[in-house]
């Protein structure tokens, strides 16, 4: 059972040691810090980095003559540095040591998910064979959003002398995280400030540069040495009475003391430009053990209800509990949301699906909710893809839906703030509506770089992926899941509806009407694949009639209509009048709903026009020379060559409507657009792109696996441990250590919820349709479903059980089979799976 719930590593590897980092991160949804050493700074294998969320900064940087903007999400000053080194009885300093000393004979560090703690330790032996054990545990609060602890516990074996301790806030830091960002301008921070309070307490103030954001952190740094000063280590009650603020006794409350009893050592503060510093040296010996906790707070200028960050960072600090009451409220905070988010699968898959909750819990906590953030692609736990907000959000929100709600509304809403700047993008482009950004941050401009690296040929190329304008059809299939699943009609008809119409009239005003044909079209895109963005020898940018874009626009057209049907006619006309809508638009979003342009060949689904015509790839030829070609763009682009001329695809395109909607309301979409989709046509449409992706992506596995499950149900366990494991083992060959995929890690989860029970939330009703895999065939979830909070539905071999709580609300209905079950509160019930 403990197993279940850790991530360990045996011994230190450099190689991995930032994938450790990574991997390791500790975050509340406001900051989140990486696992990395605070024996050492950046620099090598270690990338210590803390990132507040929505904290975003641009800067200017030169590249091959042109002046190129970029916007990143900040890496903030370092708090975590705490170093040591011994000192002998009669014997000179020792270096201070780290786990690159050669002194390690022994390391450990340990991710406890249960209760949101990382732990190291590691045993270090100098030449006269004394050993120092150190044991570290950090945690970032999730209860208290602005808090952090670092404790650590110094043990000596078979020597008596002293431990100097070092303690600092570093706010020299720059964003050097992605090695091919290097290069660019990448010095955020501006205006440190340091300061120190009645000794153990310093702090450190500083600002963004371009958008001006003010930083503060304080840290106190108290420590206790003697017999039972490590009393503390588990949390557990002070040895030896009551622990003051990090001077003599009497100077403060126990509530504001550092580790459990014994003698206490009053931390000398140094300040300098940029950083500042707490020594200590304590005593210490085989009997006599020494503890240090160093709590920090960190706000910025744009938390609400605080005058100066300074201020409140320092207040927050020097009123926080010792370490032993932040770690008990810390794991209770943990537990609320484990309750609230439970999802149990057993054996290996199950703790790997455990360590992606944590994750995504992480990066998206109730605390966001009153944040105005969106999804960063990667966490919190990097620097990749500069920290934007990507369409990722269409695989976190599914399953943020079904147990946290209110997160999911707060992202929605963050969407909804950048409502403006869409529309004065499509105005902009000539366009009516709202043209969402390919990549946003703080403003919601388009923040997608206009050139990037190809680190394998070394050539920066144009980027044209601001031309994936589908994202408009991802924020719109958001918000009615989102609707759907919590019954949220006053967002709907609100905010959620102005959205979505201002998405529908940026895609009937993309859509052209072409005689030939008797079909509208919508030019100049570029697809989820992302390996196309134009036509081979094309002197303009973009392709024509790419089906996902089309039929997720037709499906936005068609919900749009809908909801204007549904709206009570008050909000319908104050609606129009606050977007500029007339009315006499809506019969023409219906016709282009129907007459949208899905192309064909050879009775297979185009990926786009023109698809069919594109040269075959030697698949096997390239992966002999080349072993992995999962970014096969940059390999061709580095043999003068362009994947735009073959029919390759990185990523799930065509397929990726097999994830978002269900074979009957895929099929139902179809039709609507005058096509018969039947089992055989998809099905040899999915054969034909699985044996023509290179699963540049993590998240083309994900959508194989799901896709897979319902037409090759052998083959998908092959990218469903992809899935699982790609962040793990970092098959993407270097990319996790630059923070973690979260669409990924967040799509494992809602393949298990919704895509192997088959599970939508419609007509207010629970439709389920299960395709297990044998793999995973038997596991159980918690569901928030509209007013019901604990809906419990497990799935055992050819069973599925729903049990509702009894909370005094309607039963809840149950539509497997074609048959409707109401289960009522109180109760539960078996249901047999329909036979395939």
């Amino acid at each position: 059972m403990a197993r279940a719930w850790t991530w360990s590593y045996e011994g230190y590897d450099p190689a991995k040691e930032r994938l450790r980092e990574a991997l390791c991160t500790l975050g509340n949804g406001y900051f989140a810090t990486r696992g990395a050493a605070p024996e050492v700074p950046a620099g090598g294998p270690h990338y210590p980095g803390t990132y507040v969320a929505g904290c975003y900064n641009r800067l200017t940087s030169s590249v091959q003559d042109r002046q190129v903007e970029n916007e990143d999400m900040v890496n903030l000053p370092d708090w975590l540095p705490l170093r040591y080194r011994i000192h002998p009885a009669g014997a000179p300093p020792g270096p201070w040591l780290s786990p690159d000393h050669p002194h390690l004979v022994n390391h450990r560090q340990s991710l406890d998910l249960r209760g949101g703690t990382l732990t190291r330790r590691s045993v270090y032996e100098d030449g006269a064979g004394r050993r120092l054990t150190v044991e570290q545990s950090r945690l970032v609060h999730m209860g208290e959003p602005h808090l952090a602890v670092l404790h650590t516990e110094f043990t000596a074996e078979g020597w008596a002398g002293e431990v100097e301790v070092e303690s600092a806030i570093d706010g020299d830091v720059h964003n050097t995280g992605v090695a091919r960002y290097r290069d660019l301008a990448n010095r955020h921070l501006t205006g440190w400030e340091t300061g120190t309070e009645r000794g153990s307490t310093v702090w450190l103030r500083c600002r963004t540069v371009e958008s001006g954001i003010t930083v503060a952190l304080a840290a106190r740094t108290v420590a206790a040495s003697g017999p039972g000063a490590n009393g503390s280590a588990k949390g557990g009650p002070p040895a030896n009475g009551p622990v003051v603020n990090g001077g003599p006794a009497g100077n403060g409350p126990a509530a504001n003391g550092g580790p459990a009893a014994g003698r206490n050592h009053r931390a000398r503060p140094r300040q300098m430009p940029r950083s500042v510093l707490q020594t200590l040296v304590l005593p210490l010996g085989p009997d006599a053990g020494a503890a240090v906790d160093k709590t920090i707070a960190l706000y910025t200028s744009r938390d609400p209800a605080i005058g100066s960050p300074r201020q409140a960072a320092v207040s927050a600090v020097r009123r926080a509990p010792a370490y032993p009451g932040l770690l008990a409220s810390h794991r209770r905070a943990w537990a609320n949301l484990w309750q609230q988010a439970r999802l149990e699968v057993p054996g290996e898959p199950g703790r790997t699906l455990r360590l992606h909750l944590f994750h995504v819990l992480q990066t998206l906590s109730p605390h966001t909710a009153e944040l105005d953030v969106g999804v960063p692609a990667r966490g919190l736990h990097g620097e990749a893809y500069r920290g934007h907000v990507f369409w990722d959000e269409l695989f976190v929100l599914p399953f943020l839906n079904l147990h946290l709600p209110e997160i999911s509304r707060g992202l929605l809403d963050y969407r909804y703030r950048r409502l403006p700047a869409a529309c004065r993008a499509a105005r902009e482009a000539g366009r009516a509506g709202a043209m969402y950004p390919w990549q946003s941050a703080s403003e919601g401009r388009e923040e997608t770089q206009e050139i990037h690296l190809n680190p394998r040929s070394g050539r920066w190329l144009a980027d044209r992926s601001r031309l994936q304008h589908h994202v408009g059809s991802a924020v719109a299939y958001n918000v009615w899941q989102y609707c759907q699943a919590t019954g949220d009609t006053e967002y709907l008809y609100s905010k959620g509806a102005e959205m979505m119409l201002q998405i529908a009239r940026f895609w009937a005003d993309s859509a052209t009407w072409d005689d030939g044909l008797g079909r509208y079209r919508i030019r100049g895109v570029v697809g989820p694949d992302e390996y196309h963005d134009a036509y081979p020898d094309a002197m303009v940018a973009g392709l024509d009639d790419n089906t996902y874009t089309n039929v997720t626009a037709a499906w936005v057209l068609a919900r749009a209509g809908e909801v204007c049907r549904d709206l009570p006619d008050s909000r319908f006309r104050q609606l129009l009048d606050r977007i500029g809508l007339d009315p006499a638009e809506l019969p023409r979003w219906d016709e282009i709903s129907h007459r949208l342009h899905v192309p064909y060949h050879r009775g297979i689904i185009s990926q786009f026009t023109g698809y069919g015509d594109l040269a075959e790839l030697d698949w096997e030829g390239y992966r002999k020379k080349y072993g992995d070609i999962r970014r096969l763009d940059r390999i061709m682009e580095a043999e003068d060559d362009t994947v735009n001329r073959y029919q390759a695809s990185k990523q799930a395109d065509v397929l990726m409507l097999g994830y978002l909607f269900s074979p009957q309301e895929l099929a139902a979409l179809f039709r609507r657009l005058g096509h018969e989709l039947d089992d055989d046509t998809w099905r040899a449409t999915v054969d034909y792109y699985v044996a023509r992706t290179s699963h540049g992506s993590t998240l083309s596995s994900l959508v194989h696996a799901w896709v897979l499950a319902r037409v090759h149900r052998d083959d998908a366990w092959t990218y469903c441990e992809e899935a699982l494991t790609g962040d793990v083992a970092d098959i993407q060959d270097g990319t996790t250590e630059e923070g973690i995929h979260l669409g990924a890690m967040a799509g494992t989860l809602d393949f298990v919820q919704r895509g192997m029970t088959g599970l939508e939330t419609r007509e207010d009703a629970l439709w389920l349709s299960p395709a297990t895999l044998p793999q995973l065939s038997k596991f159980g979830v918690r569901l928030r479903f509209r007013r019901h909070w604990d809906v419990d539905l497990r799935i055992r071999a050819e069973r599925l059980r729903i049990a509702v709580p009894d909370d005094g609300r309607p039963g809840v209905r149950v539509v497997l089979g074609g048959h409707t079950y109401v289960i009522a509160p109180g109760t539960a019930r078996w249901l047999d799976l329909p036979e395939e």
